[in-house]
């Protein structure tokens, strides 16, 4: 009988979807030289097919797909890549959600002011001379309210991956999250909350109008970012789930190859006023993918954010503002203010675009740069990582 490779048992958070699994061309447990790209391209959509399986949702940029499969089918895939000498795991699909929570009141060391929100106060964006431009952010969430009048004339592009639903954004959450990374610094009669103004926005739907969605709609919102050579990736979703899922340790190292780097929300399962300091999920567990931690108005680290757990993966690697966060909103009530690990990724994911801007760095580069250009905090890094992400100061004249 046919089990997945899942490297450890699965959480009963994680919610496998019966008889769909993502299939990974590469031995993603495997430390050291992986196979190229071009060989899975050549490989794998073979592959599929001789089993039975449909290539429809073959991702070849990431090597990586999702199937609907017998057991009787995986063996039969199983035993044809092992003649292939091509290298898989298969793990089952799972179930992601948006990452909001509720925030406790704070003695604020920053607060929103009539100009700014206080988490760009925060990351010093408006101190920066640098706006995005050039900078293509590829944002992963619930869809785009792209009626917004503080959006009119920017540069967006938008594609639904949820069936049944367009690309308009009929939750709120990620409207909120393209505010905050993309949205407008200055706003006639209201304080300005976006980190990168100039940046280019591509909204992809994976999420519902519910707030979930599952590896194939991620999966594929990933290779959409990468075919329209999108320089960073926001994720502000997750699963509770303690072991790292092999998909995102193919796919965030894949995108790290292409010069993309996917930022994704570390997670709100702490309870940190109650000893429960929680852990890192999925995706953002994945050692290729930049997990980002919660704080608030005092830069202490959010009672919902958590911690890194021990092990490869799962660690916080830096982190954003996160609680009480003002941003944009869909429809007539057009902003809303709320808190999670979900609203730290977007200001991680905007100070990307603008140190993209600033260095000309990608990829691998620009998760380096990200990590030493942090605020470093008295909190252990375990919670915090390379601490509080930080714009570039302004380029010298």
């Amino acid at each position: 009988m046919f089990t997945p490779d899942e490297p450890l048992s699965m959480s009963i958070a994680s919610e496998p979807i019966p008889g769909r699994y993502v299939v990974v061309f590469d031995d993603t447990t495997r430390v050291g030289p992986q196979m190229s790209l071009s060989q899975l391209r050549d490989e794998a959509p073979a592959a599929l097919e001789a089993s039975g399986h449909s290539p429809e949702l073959y991702f070849p940029r990431l090597g990586i797909a999702v199937v609907d499969s017998e057991s009787a089918q995986i063996d039969e895939l199983r035993s044809g890549c092992a003649n292939r000498k091509l290298p898989l795991n298969v793990v089952p699909e799972r179930i992601y959600r948006i990452q909001t929570e509720q925030a406790d009141a704070a003695a604020p060391a920053f607060a929103d002011t009539d100009e700014l929100t206080w988490g760009l106060q925060a990351v010093r964006a408006a101190e920066s001379g640098y706006t995005g431009a050039g900078i293509r952010v590829a944002v992963l969430d619930t869809g785009f309210d792209t009626e917004h009048p503080d959006f009119v004339g920017r540069d967006v592009s938008t594609k639904s991956f949820i069936a049944g639903e367009d690309a308009f954004d009929g939750h709120g959450h990620g409207t909120h999250c393209i505010g905050t990374s993309c949205g407008p610094r200055g706003v006639p009669d209201q304080r300005g909350y976006g980190v990168a103004p100039g940046a280019s926005i591509y909204s992809g739907k994976v999420l519902s109008n519910a707030g979930s969605g599952s590896d194939a709609g991620i999966l594929s919102g990933i290779e959409w970012a990468l075919e329209n050579d999108c320089h960073i990736i926001s994720m502000s979703l997750g699963a509770d789930v303690k072991e790292v899922h092999p998909p995102y340790v193919a796919a965030g190292r894949r995108c790290l190859d292409l010069g993309t780097i996917i930022i994704a929300a570390a997670g709100n399962n702490a309870r940190r006023s109650q000893g429960n300091d929680g852990f890192v999920g999925a995706p953002a567990n994945s050692p290729y993918i930049m997990s980002v931690g919660a704080l608030d108005e005092s830069l202490k680290v959010a009672e919902f954010s958590a911690r890194t757990l021990p092990g490869r993966g799962g660690a916080v690697d830096i982190s954003g503002p996160g609680v009480r966060v003002f941003s944009s909103w869909p429809g007539e009530d057009r902003y809303n203010t709320i808190s999670g690990t979900s609203m730290a990724t977007p200001h991680v994911a905007g100070v990307a675009a603008l140190l993209a801007e600033a260095t000309g760095y990608r990829g691998r580069e620009l998760w380096a740069e990200l990590a030493q250009e942090g605020q470093r905090l008295l909190q252990f890094s375990v919670d915090v990582g390379a601490g509080l992400t930080q714009a570039p100061p302004p380029a010298e004249s």
